[in-house]
């Protein structure tokens, strides 16, 4: 986005609005950042900007100028094919469309209406039965509460040391045209993601070692909140991580997994996208070789720009991080944040692929000394 734009952006939506309304700090580049209103907020998402909401979270950004991502080094190689390939062949299309057929009745998932709330009431309560139906006693999920209405969803798998490693996608939908009551189905963004890694999870506790806690790193699941506001739900979880001491080996974040359509139009070979801007070197160049063993497709390396989803804001907190797209950035839906973005856009097989690299990634990291 050439900073003309974003003026151009800022300048039209100022006109209109309130002069009472409460202004936000955001950050649209590295130390770059403006202060906006709600409205304009909605208007630069509009143009494509990607930004953070960094008001409440002035502590972590001013931190996050001192502080390194802590050095990881990940396997160069799969050592756990023996376990995981049987595990794949569990991930079932019929699980992600009937999670995706109710997360999407809701009329949107913005996280300050009513519907938010709800839908991440049901999500909890679904991320709660799979556990439950697993043989994973030690297994929980609960929500992660904000000063706004809709919650963060995190479920825990423990293993031998307190060490994590977190698999992300955010919960919430918004229509641009409308934020607080239009439609937003958000089937694709990022009802996709989040069904994604459910039916991930599921088959991951299905595993006896995973289910008994053998594995030498603890496994989250988190459901982010409002990340269409500016990445609020996973700042919030990343801040109180920073302030609690807890050590993030990893953090994985995908967000929109289904949508396949640009990549044929556009004549091009159907792959899994893994972003290589604004993320950890090294947790990407794992990723690769994950989609390389696991999944039936190549990957494609592509750029996504700063803050584009909640991966931004565990870099912020110094863990390493990385973000899995369903495609190269210039072929994804163009149907976000719309009415549009529904059921019929998305491709179940290949949401299957964006689960069998998710499975991958979490059982080897889960049994590897990081």
């Amino acid at each position: 986005m050439k900073f003309s734009t974003l003026a151009l952006a800022l300048t039209a939506t100022s006109a209109f609005a309130a002069p009472t309304e409460q202004l936000y700090t955001i950050e649209i580049a590295p130390g770059e950042t403006r202060r906006v209103s709600e409205s304009e907020k909605w208007a630069l998402k509009a143009t494509g900007t990607h930004f953070m909401d960094i008001t409440d979270y002035s502590e972590l950004h001013e931190h996050s100028k001192k502080r390194q991502v802590a050095a990881v080094t990940f396997p160069t190689v799969m050592t756990q094919s023996a376990a995981v390939k049987p595990l794949l062949t569990k991930l079932s299309k019929a699980n992600l469309q009937t999670n995706l057929i109710t997360f999407t009745t809701f009329t949107n998932r913005y996280y300050k209406a009513t519907y938010g709330k709800q839908s991440s009431d049901w999500l909890l309560k679904t991320v709660q039965d799979v556990i439950s139906a697993s043989n994973a006693t030690e297994a929980s999920a609960a929500q992660f509460a904000h000063t706004w209405t809709q919650s963060s969803v995190i479920a825990t798998i423990p293993g031998k040391t307190s060490n994590i490693i977190v698999i992300g996608a955010h919960q919430d939908s918004v229509n641009l045209n409308s934020p607080s009551t239009g439609r937003a189905p958000g089937a694709d963004d990022d009802g996709s993601g989040t069904v994604t890694i459910l039916d991930a999870m599921r088959v991951l506790l299905s595993d006896p070692k995973i289910a008994s806690g053998q594995q030498q790193n603890t496994i989250e699941f988190h459901w982010y909140s409002a990340e269409e506001g500016g990445l609020l739900g996973s700042q919030a979880i990343f801040t109180n991580y920073k302030a609690q001491g807890k050590v993030v080996k990893a953090m994985l974040q995908q967000d929109m997994t289904g949508y396949v359509a640009g990549t044929v139009n556009a004549g091009q070979t159907i792959s899994v996208g893994v972003i290589t801007d604004y993320v950890d070197v090294g947790l990407s160049e794992f990723i690769k070789k994950v989609v390389t063993a696991y999944c039936a497709i190549p990957f494609v390396a592509t750029k996504c720009g700063y803050a584009c989803s909640d991966h931004a804001s565990a870099t912020k907190a110094g863990y390493p991080s990385a973000f899995v797209i369903e495609s190269a950035f210039e072929n994804t839906s163009k149907l976000i944040h719309t009415t549009g973005d529904t059921l019929s856009t998305v491709d179940y097989d290949h949401m299957i692929e964006h689960a069998k690299m998710t499975v991958g990634f979490g059982y080897e990291l889960a049994f590897t000394t990081l």
